[in-house]
């Protein structure tokens, strides 16, 4: 273990050191505060997304990391109605109607607009590590081999909204996880050590968690994973929706989209999202191809996920 370490804590400090950009989307969770304690040195500066009108759980944690490593902190407090018009442009670039998608990606439309519109040429972020490392909660419980199954087929299919998003703005997008030589440490080390228990507990990015335990605020280095849904407060978007759209109101709609669009919808944030999608694209569907979403007949290939209305499993 104490090998895969080193050389795990070897090549993201390099990685690091290769980005150009000044400015790094600061959540306070274990991915950004890794970056930022392997930059500090530099003195980059911090942005922060945080909905005003909702709870977020991020604020404290970047107030916290950016503290400890002495990193200017911006904290970019944003009103509802910069939210919805954000979710508009973000469904613009990414061309879907996802809303888990939607709902974490407008946080780094968010970032990004602020930093062009901040004179900012380009931001770092740390996407990756979740994929390579098994962040995400639904791998937490799995055996090793089922593990070993999942992580190989994430990172095969494994993409970045944010580089989309970066395109479209002009930001370049910096991702020191996905460094090609990060990505084949990655790929040694055993799950076991992706995957293992601490303190009773069982915690995806454990030895990125053991790694850097030392080095950044021991709640960071062990705080439960958090989607930038829930850290910036997006998530709030979802109760907005169900409060604004009677019942009566969304059944109607719901039946008229499946009538004429032949478009499952399966909540009243989605019935949002598709609407402007439809604006914007038209339908969905996709006639000349036989493996289509049940939900949106789009093209969804042998995926159990789509891409398009985030339909899972299907």
């Amino acid at each position: 273990m104490e090998e895969y370490s080193q050389n795990l804590y070897t090549a993201l400090e390099e990685s690091c050191k290769e980005c150009t950009s000044n400015l790094i989307s600061l959540s306070g969770g274990l991915d950004s505060s890794i970056i930022a304690y392997l930059l500090k040195q530099k003195k980059p500066k911090a942005i922060a997304v945080i909905a005003e009108d909702f709870v977020s759980t991020d604020l404290t944690y970047c107030q916290m990391i950016s503290k400890d490593l002495g990193l200017p902190l911006t904290i970019f407090n944003v009103k509802t109605a910069e939210i919805l018009e954000a979710v508009e442009k973000t469904i613009k670039i990414l061309k879907n109607f996802n809303d888990i998608e939607i709902r974490n990606n407008v946080v780094m439309y968010l970032a990004m607009k602020w930093a062009k519109d901040n004179g900012e040429k380009s931001i770092i972020t740390g996407d990756g590590a979740d994929e390579l490392f098994a962040g995400y909660s639904f791998l937490v419980n799995k055996s090793e081999e089922e593990l070993e199954k999942e992580i190989k087929r994430i990172c095969s299919v494994m993409h970045f909204p944010t580089q989309k998003i970066g395109n479209a703005l002009g930001i370049t997008v910096e991702s020191p996880f996905l460094n090609e030589r990060v990505i084949k440490i990655a790929e040694d080390i055993p799950v076991k050590f992706k995957v293992k228990e601490e303190n009773g507990k069982r915690h995806g990015k454990w030895i990125l968690r053991k790694t850097f335990e030392k080095n950044i605020p021991q709640q960071i280095a062990w705080r439960d994973k958090s989607p930038m849904q829930d850290g910036s407060g997006t998530a709030g978007l979802t109760n907005l929706f169900e409060s604004i759209i009677g019942e009566e109101k969304y059944v109607e709609k719901k039946l008229t989209v499946e009538k004429t669009d032949g478009v499952v919808i399966r909540s009243r944030e989605s019935m949002h999202y598709y609407e402007i999608f439809k604006k914007l694209f038209g339908s969905p569907a996709d006639t000349k191809s036989d493996e289509l979403c049940p939900y949106c007949k789009h093209h969804v290939g042998t995926s159990k996920f789509c891409r398009m209305c985030g339909a899972f499993p299907i």
